[in-house]
């Protein structure tokens, strides 16, 4: 919490110079605790599947876990930083497509929703979409951090939705890459606490020329 004080306020970058804000610090702390409340309730909804014959908690119990791993993503994708405007918004849609057919399942279905989406795996046509949104902030964080566990996780992810969603995958083989994202996603957002704040910021003078770029057609018509 003290990086105000040990940091420069003034960076230089690509495109010159830029500030770092206490809004940019806070927004990098907001993002970094949806990433671990979401990798916390994945991981407990895991092992509720793995061990539910000893956790005295019902089936239904997963679905407010979900719905909480859902709204902390959501938190995070609002305040992750991605150069490319676009490319942020493609996730954030995916998150609310997914979240939306979240809800939807909920209400439609007479099953929890665990089990609905195991008995009915083209329910992932919908729900699937928030994992595609987690997919992308991995493929974010391995591009720019080379971290070697978002390098397992984004293709493990597609593997064993797709896998399930299709029925190829092999029952036997659904637990295990299950416990591995699981495992790979908590220490993915435990080792993102410690990491240092500017450089989940970027370089906001690459922020600036983008935003520059995108005004220019319209400005010249």
């Amino acid at each position: 919490m003290n990086d105000a004080n040990l940091e420069p306020q003034i960076y230089f970058g690509q495109f010159g110079t830029y500030e770092i804000t206490d809004r940019d610090r806070w927004e990098v702390r907001i993002y970094r605790a949806g990433l671990l409340v979401a990798a916390l309730c994945f991981a407990a909804g895991t092992g509720f599947v793995f061990w539910q014959d000893k956790i005295p908690l019902s089936i239904e119990a997963l679905t407010p876990l979900y719905l909480v791993f859902c709204i902390a993503l959501g938190v995070s994708l609002l305040t992750i930083h991605i150069y490319m405007a676009a490319l942020h918004r493609l996730l954030q849609a995916f998150w609310l497509v997914g979240f939306a057919s979240t809800i939807d399942l909920i209400l439609q279905s007479e099953h929890p929703l665990a089990l609905a989406v195991y008995d009915y795996p083209s329910s992932l046509w919908g729900i699937g979409f928030t994992f595609a949104a987690l997919t992308g902030i991995f493929i974010k964080e391995a591009f720019c951090f080379d971290r070697f566990e978002t390098k397992f996780l984004t293709p493990l992810v597609p593997l064993l939705l797709l896998g399930h969603l299709s029925g190829w995958l092999p029952q036997d083989a659904e637990p295990v890459l299950l416990g591995t994202w699981a495992v790979l996603f908590l220490l993915f957002a435990a080792r993102k606490i410690p990491q240092s704040i500017p450089s989940d910021i970027g370089d906001k003078s690459v922020f600036e020329h983008l935003r520059q770029l995108r005004q220019k057609p319209a400005s010249e018509g």
